[in-house]
């Protein structure tokens, strides 16, 4: 059995489907049970000892994702490259019917369909127009969450049987730290502080505002923390910036950009508290990641993150504001409480694997392999 597998974001390591990306493919090499070609459109020093297809990409840069899928496509059904299966890691739309290859794609969110309103026009337009097709295409769809199979069946109307959810996972290298480390990353990037975490892209549908407003008001109650935010500017994310200077927050939120994704553990560690109020995820994999660094995490009762979290840590209702701040407000003062939901969040941690994720991705392959030659 030989699989495709495309991994054009492999570049972007640090972001979520980059992280897909690397982890799912780092696992899947350590089987025996088939041969991986990664199909690419620029050469990636990532994986040498993993054989790479070059597809060149002839499309301008800021469409060059979503129109080189449609040519792939194109590509494998007017060449042999002797692959059985192709897996498209990253949701994008491979127009065509494949002939010769079998087809399976993850789909990690549909946040444009499901909030058009939080995501560019021409994003929505994409996934209106080529999705439903390329979904219907698949011979098998992987969601990385129960509630992402949902969103697929409501509104793309995918059966059922043809949808496995096969959740995510934090890197093995988020988990706990000895002091030394965790004080070397503060001294580097000067928090000499205690901080609340937020990590993740300033996007709408992340929902920061709602987080400084609560942040606000455990502030009136006496809580000297800091507020970090880490994580680079998306779509619509003006709004913060202009709540925290209406409400003098100027000096208590910081706004690190991207933080470097060796020293990520480090700054999960040294939080007092990780908080991630989103609306909408497909996975989630902050929280995650901050559970397995001991850190205790509140985060929202929607979409994918109650399958995350569980009882590991708080849920609220990510339009609550009164709700968010007393739920910070409480861990921030109940040693007893944050004792609890650090013990509950290592444990929650490792119920998820990247080899698992990587075995149960197999397990789909051979599924479509063997449904081929029956």
């Amino acid at each position: 059995m030989k699989v495709g597998i495309t991994a054009e974001a492999l570049s972007s390591k640090g972001a979520g489907i980059g992280t897909y990306d690397y982890n799912l493919i780092k696992n899947l090499n350590e089987f025996n049970e088939c041969r991986f070609s990664l199909m690419l459109y620029e050469n990636d020093i990532l994986f040498p000892s993993i054989d790479k297809i070059i597809i060149s990409n002839p499309f301008y840069k800021i469409s060059k994702l979503y129109l080189w899928h449609p040519y792939l496509s194109i590509i494998l059904n007017s060449k042999n490259y002797n692959l059985d299966i192709i897996h498209s890691l990253n949701q994008g739309p491979a127009f065509f019917k494949l002939k010769k290859q079998k087809y399976i794609i993850t789909i990690h969110d549909i946040l444009p369909i499901v909030f058009p309103r939080m995501r560019p026009f021409n994003i929505f337009l994409i996934y209106k127009s080529l999705l439903p097709r390329t979904l219907k295409n698949a011979h098998k769809t992987i969601a990385v969450s129960i509630s992402t199979k949902q969103d697929l069946m409501k509104y793309f109307n995918v059966p059922e049987d043809k949808i496995r959810v096969i959740y995510e996972a934090a890197d093995e290298k988020f988990k706990p730290l000895n002091n030394d480390k965790v004080n070397e990353v503060k001294k580097k990037y000067h928090l000499n502080f205690s901080f609340i975490l937020y990590v993740g892209g300033l996007a709408a549908h992340k929902n920061i505002s709602i987080l400084i407003k609560s942040f606000y008001k455990i502030k009136n109650k006496g809580i000297t923390h800091k507020l970090i935010i880490a994580g680079t500017k998306r779509w619509k994310y003006k709004e913060i910036f202009e709540i925290i200077t209406k409400l003098n927050l100027q000096n208590d939120v910081i706004f690190t950009g991207y933080f470097p994704e060796e020293d990520l553990p480090a700054l999960y560690n040294a939080a007092d508290l990780f908080v991630y109020p989103s609306l909408y995820e497909g996975f989630g994999l902050p929280p995650l990641e901050a559970m397995a660094c001991g850190t205790p995490v509140i985060t929202s009762n929607t979409s994918s993150l109650p399958e995350v979290v569980g009882d590991a840590g708080i849920m609220i209702d990510p339009y609550d504001v009164d709700g968010l701040a007393d739920a910070m407000y409480e861990v921030l003062r109940n040693d007893g409480l944050r004792e609890k939901m650090v013990k509950s969040g290592l444990e929650r941690a490792k119920t998820f694997s990247w080899k698992k994720t990587a075995r149960e991705t197999l397990k789909v392959y051979e599924e479509v392999y063997n449904e081929s030659k029956a």
